[in-house]
């Protein structure tokens, strides 16, 4: 046995964010998450949930007495940053950057979902 879950990396981000399952339902949209596990809670928000974005795992829930929201700010690479900052704009998140090239070999932009959390999208370019 394995020290830990196959198919997941060694670190995961952890995102605590208000309306758990509106965040999965974006990422699905956006950047084509997979669930992998949901944890509800009796009261019908996530305790825990476990979602695959392309080679990597995020897991996320809604905050609880002890876990308060935390602003995030993850990075994802993405094989077409024009595309997906546009279908975040589609989704109804709130632009933060336009995507661009500046002093690297990456075109990136920047949107904030509705549950606070800026996602940074980069394409490599030669």
């Amino acid at each position: 046995m394995s020290y830990k879950p196959e198919g997941h990396t060694s670190v995961s981000p952890y995102l605590v964010v208000e309306g758990a399952q509106g965040t999965i339902d974006f990422l699905a949209r956006v950047l084509d998450a997979k669930v992998l596990l949901l944890h509800p809670r009796g009261d019908g928000r996530l305790g825990h949930a476990e979602v695959r974005i392309d080679d990597s795992v995020l897991m996320l829930a809604d905050p609880a007495e002890g876990w308060p929201v935390v602003a995030s700010h993850v990075h994802v690479y993405v094989p077409d940053v024009d595309a997906t900052w546009q279908r975040a704009m589609d989704a109804g998140a709130t632009p933060v950057q336009v995507p661009e090239r500046k002093g690297d070999e990456d075109k990136r932009g920047g949107f904030r979902d509705a549950g606070g959390t800026t996602w940074w999208v980069s394409t490599r370019q030669a």
